[in-house]
C-alpha cells in the first residue's frame, strides 16, 4: 500500500488487467456495418479522437469479432451513438455474434441508409458517423482500424444526450451533469 501524502488516503495496488477500466476514453457506441447483403452491430468503447479535421477515430476492433472482417472487407461502418435509454440493446448487441443473429432484427433496431457509406445507421442513437477505414497498418498487429468520418448526424432534439461509458465487467457509468469551464477551443 501507497499512502498519498496530499490526500492522505491510503492507495492499493491496481491489477494491470483493469487499466482499462480507469481510461476508457468515451461513450460506448455501436459500430455497424454490411457486408454481401448481410449487416452487423457490435458493442465498441476502446475508441479515440486523433485528429479534428478531418474528423479521424482510432478504433480497436478484435480480430475475434465478426466485424473486424466485415470492417477489412469492406473499408467502412458507421459508428452509432446510443443514449442510456438503450442500455439494453447494447448490451445485447454486445453480448450476442452477427455472425449467426440478425442483431437489427434481435434488438429491435432500425437500419437507416447512409450517404456515404453502405453500412447501415442505427435510427435509434443519438448521433451517427459515416466512415471510411484510411488506415489499417496496425490492424494486423494491434487491431487498430483508423477512420475518417465522411459524414455525422445528430438529433437535435436531444439536448443533454445521457451516453454510457463502460467501466468493465458489465459496469457503466452514464453522463450526467455537465460543467462549462472556460476554454480557448473553438
Amino acid at each position: 500500500m501507497k499512502r498519498d501524502k496530499k490526500t492522505a488516503t491510503v492507495k492499493q495496488s491496481l491489477p494491470l488487467s483493469k487499466v482499462y477500466r480507469l481510461l476508457e476514453p468515451g461513450p460506448v457506441v455501436l459500430v455497424s456495418t454490411a457486408c454481401k447483403g448481410k449487416t452487423d452491430i457490435m458493442a465498441l468503447s476502446w475508441h479515440m479522437m486523433i485528429e479534428f479535421e478531418p474528423p479521424l477515430v482510432g478504433c480497436v476492433i478484435s480480430n475475434r469479432n465478426h466485424t473486424f472482417g466485415l470492417v477489412k472487407a469492406t473499408k467502412e461502418c458507421a459508428i452509432n451513438i446510443p443514449t442510456v435509454e438503450l442500455a439494453a440493446q447494447v448490451v445485447g448487441c454486445g453480448n450476442s455474434s452477427g455472425r449467426r443473429t440478425d442483431k437489427f432484427q434481435k434488438f429491435g433496431l432500425t437500419p437507416v441508409a447512409g450517404s456515404r457509406v453502405k453500412a447501415p445507421l442505427i435510427g435509434e442513437c443519438y448521433a451517427n458517423l459515416e466512415c471510411q477505414v484510411v488506415d489499417m497498418r496496425m490492424a494486423a498487429r494491434y487491431n487498430i482500424f483508423i477512420l475518417e468520418v465522411l459524414k455525422a448526424w445528430i438529433d437535435p432534439s436531444n439536448k443533454q444526450p445521457r451516453t454510457m461509458h463502460h467501466r468493465g465487467k458489465g459496469t457503466f457509468m452514464v453522463a450526467g451533469r455537465t460543467i462549462t469551464l472556460p476554454s480557448k477551443m473553438k
